[in-house]
């Protein structure tokens, strides 16, 4: 990876690492998922976005990969990292700069825009819906889509909370990862490397054992009613074979009054990998006609 590294020191005394990559008056400042997750992933992003024009700051939370890690449960919390968000935008001299925040980064980039937006001049909010209760309900209709054998196995390994046997780590990988995550086989480096960083404790303590069984911090986290408020540009991008519902992108699209959805038909949860095609013409598109004040011209035009 090229560009030019910062550590951020936060209020809280920790530190963040960032990374620069481009040189543009257009910047975009990225949120990766997880919670717990890395930067790792956005990786790709470096391909497409600087050529076009775009400076893009990489960014790992409290807890990832580069930044501090430390061991204390009660800093993982919505309402920290949000928070955190607006150090790390400070620190970096972000003003009217486009927000893009990818799963569990999207729900992040949704708070951030309802306290911060009117610094933001676009938001994206890659593969998230706008509740966990609606990502729940869709993530476990995909797994009544499996045989019965196997959605049997799984529930008998979570009620004994053994999420970590082979036999069911096994099921999540080939039923759930390689369908709803990355469709590509193998995975992208950049993409595994992402996953092994994953911190346990941010992910546990937010999201719980895994991605079926949500019991962490954020698992009442429910913005449908707050959408009408968020004002800014904004571009929400799903997978057709995401884990996330593409109904539920739709609806947002519908309720956010200044907004796209972008659906990528070949691909997941990680769109960005599976149908780079897609996914970097929706967002290149964004930001281009955000930058001609071309939007408010077609902000009622759904593209999908």
């Amino acid at each position: 990876m090229t560009g030019k590294s910062k550590i951020i020191p936060l209020k809280n005394g920790f530190h963040v690492w960032t990374r620069k990559v481009g040189e543009s008056p257009i910047k975009l400042l990225l949120l990766h998922g997880g919670p717990g997750c890395t930067h790792e992933y956005f990786e790709i992003f470096e391909d497409y976005l600087p050529p076009e024009g775009v400076e893009i700051y990489f960014y790992d939370q409290l807890g990832s990969y580069y930044s501090d890690q430390p061991d204390d449960p009660n800093l993982w919390d919505v309402d920290r990292f949000r928070e955190e968000v607006e150090e790390v935008r400070t620190a970096l001299g972000l003003d009217q700069f486009y927000l893009l925040g990818s799963s569990w980064g999207g729900m992040l980039g949704i708070e951030y825009a309802l306290k911060y937006g009117e610094g933001i001049k676009g938001l994206i909010v890659s593969n998230m819906t706008a509740s966990i209760e609606s990502y729940v309900k869709h993530i476990n209709e995909l797994r009544n889509q499996l045989p019965q054998n196997l959605i049997d196995t799984m529930k008998s390994y979570e009620e004994k909370g053994d999420f970590h046997a082979p036999e069911y780590e096994e099921i999540v990988q080939e039923h759930l990862n390689e369908k709803h995550i990355c469709r590509l086989d193998p995975w992208p480096d950049a993409v595994i490397r992402s996953f092994s960083h994953m911190s346990e404790q941010v992910y546990n303590t937010m999201q719980g054992p895994n991605e079926f069984v949500v019991t962490g911090t954020f698992k009442d986290w429910n913005r449908w009613e707050s959408l009408k408020d968020i004002t800014n540009p904004t571009l929400l991008i799903v997978g057709r074979h995401d884990s996330m519902s593409p109904d539920d992108i739709e609806e947002m699209g519908r309720r956010i009054p200044n907004s796209r959805v972008g659906i990528c038909e070949d691909g997941s949860h990680l769109a960005m990998w599976d149908d780079p095609e897609a996914y970097f013409d929706y967002l290149i598109t964004f930001i281009k006609d955000v930058e001609a004040g071309n939007f408010a011209e077609n902000h009622s035009l759904k593209e999908v």
